[in-house]
């Protein structure tokens, strides 16, 4: 039979590595949670930035549906016309500078 001192003995080397076990699996869950935590913080961030991303893309769009419905107007052929072709009215009359 085993004395009582040998029973405590093993009780409390039984308990002893529960207990650090359980430390053990306390500490890695916390150093997880850290990780999740960093990772986390940079997700955030990234969806900031995507957020002004898109903002700025949705700026840039209607600047072109301005643009394109203002290339569509009488004013804006008629200023191409005048640039780029040289077109004028014919009772319009140009004066030229000397060089």
């Amino acid at each position: 039979m085993i004395s009582l001192r040998r029973k405590k003995k093993i009780r409390r080397t039984g308990l002893g590595l529960i207990a650090v076990m359980v430390l053990m699996v306390c500490g890695i869950v916390t150093y997880n949670r850290q990780e999740l935590d960093k990772a986390n913080e940079k997700s955030a961030v990234r969806i900031a930035e995507l957020n002004d991303d898109i903002d700025q893309e949705n700026e840039q769009a209607k600047e072109l549906e301005e643009q394109k419905a203002y290339v569509q107007t009488k004013k804006y052929i008629e200023e191409m016309a005048r640039k780029k072709l040289g077109l004028v009215y014919k009772d319009e009359i140009i004066f030229k500078a000397e060089e």
